[in-house]
This record gives C-alpha cells, sequence and structure tokens, in this order.
C-alpha cells in the first residue's frame, strides 16, 4: 500500500472503506498517526458520507486524564487482501486517523524526502 507525504510533513494513506461488507468501497485518506494505539478515527462529516452505522460508546481517557465517552460506528476496510471490520471512533477532527493497531505486523516505511510512503 502506497501513500504520500504532503508539504505540512504528515504521511497519508489511501483505505477503501464502506459501510457494510458488501458495499462498494470509497477512498478514505488517513493520516498515519504512530501516537495513537488504536485503529481509526474518523471525521463526522465523513461517518456521516460514508453512512456508517452507529455502534455503542467506547471509554477513553484523554491526554489531561479525563474520562469521556465516545460514540463508535462500524467500518469495513480492504486490508491486505482481507475484508477487516473495524470500530470507529467519531471525532470533529481534520483527518480521518490511522492507528498503529493496523500497522501491527506490517513495515511502515516514510521517505520524506521523496514524499513516499509505503506499507507492506
Amino acid at each position: 500500500m502506497n501513500g504520500i507525504v504532503d508539504e505540512s510533513l504528515n504521511a497519508f494513506l489511501d483505505v477503501p472503506v464502506a459501510a457494510a461488507k458488501g458495499d462498494v468501497r470509497t477512498s478514505l485518506r488517513v493520516w498515519i498517526d504512530t501516537a495513537f494505539n488504536g485503529g481509526l478515527v474518523v471525521p463526522r462529516r465523513h461517518v456521516e458520507r460514508l453512512g456508517l452505522r452507529q455502534g455503542s460508546t467506547t471509554a477513553a481517557v484523554l491526554a489531561d486524564g479525563r474520562s469521556i465517552d465516545l460514540e463508535t460506528f462500524t467500518c469495513y476496510l480492504d486490508w491486505f487482501g482481507q475484508t477487516y471490520r473495524t470500530q470507529v471512533v467519531a471525532n470533529d477532527g481534520q483527518f480521518p486517523l490511522l492507528g498503529t493497531v493496523l500497522l501491527a505486523d506490517r513495515t511502515l516505511t516514510i521517505d520524506y524526502k521523496a514524499k513516499t510512503v509505503e506499507l507492506d
């Protein structure tokens, strides 16, 4: 899987996602966030556009120590030849985030000089 590094030095991948297993996939550009140990965080506007189904809520502890409940949604993504069902956390951020859960057992190479990203 290949991606890009933008002018702000953010590393991105385009990930095919859908609301249901058999639905046509839509490409979602995700920012690789190695400080996030979850799967996907998706801005609400993308959750609505993709028609993701609401799941439940999940507890989270913020960097300042506060505990909050976050809305979750179900999402299917094509991930290295497999259809992967995952829980998505909705937020109000600018970019969807891809966390380290999806990077496990993979090799991530970011070449800032060439502005390329490769995930094997």
